[in-house]
């Protein structure tokens, strides 16, 4: 099984990209009306359908994916999107994080991304605004104007929201250093400041 294709297959659907199809799959990755039981057959899907080659991934044994534009794409999904749902709540959902963040940053360096669609590219940079860094967070918040500015017609509110949530991450880091909904996982003493922002119900 060509396990790359299938990654891309399950987490960007068919093409073309068409604005309808961009509603359904924003709903399908950041669905914030998700209920729990929803939100948990989708981590299940995910675990059984990709559990073993996120596992790969994470040891290293897929790196040769990054030869190529789409294929480095896929390994970037296994390495930040997909462990946030196989492992959430824990240290492993994380463990990837810096890996995903290199391949974003090497690929942007040889131009791998340029060869991506626009809403694949989403995910390409989106290790960047995973990252507890203030300089790739800024290179996030820079990608995404990139995106918004090359925005397919009638996606441009998407690729807008794309944008602040950028800035939001990147405002977090800037004022905490680090994402404070991760200290529980990652077994970190939350600072004051952190109770306080939990306890504002910021994002």
């Amino acid at each position: 099984m060509d396990h790359a294709y299938e990654v891309l297959k399950f987490w960007f659907g068919p093409k073309p990209y068409t604005p309808a199809r961009l509603d359904e799959r924003m709903a399908f990755w950041f669905g914030t009306t998700d209920t729990r039981e929803v939100l948990a057959q989708k981590d299940q899907e995910i675990s059984e359908r990709f559990g073993t080659v996120v596992d790969r991934a994470a040891a290293g044994d897929l790196n040769h994916w990054a030869d190529s534009p789409r294929q480095r794409l896929a390994l970037i999904l296994l390495l930040d999107q997909f462990p946030r749902h196989v492992y959430r709540g824990s240290a492993k959902a994380y463990a990837s994080d810096t890996r995903a963040a290199q391949l974003a940053l090497e690929g942007m360096q040889i131009a791998a991304d340029a060869a991506l669609a626009p809403v694949e590219r989403i995910f390409f940079y989106m290790p960047l605004q995973h990252a507890e860094v203030l300089e790739l967070q800024e290179e996030s918040v820079t990608a995404a104007r990139r995106l918004l500015a090359e925005a397919p017609e009638g996606t441009t509110a998407h690729f807008m929201n794309m944008l602040r949530f950028a800035e939001l991450h990147r405002d977090i880091v800037v004022e905490h250093g680090r994402f404070p909904h991760r200290d529980a996982a990652l077994g970190r003493q939350a600072t004051a400041a952190e109770i306080k922002y939990s306890l504002s119900g910021s994002k």
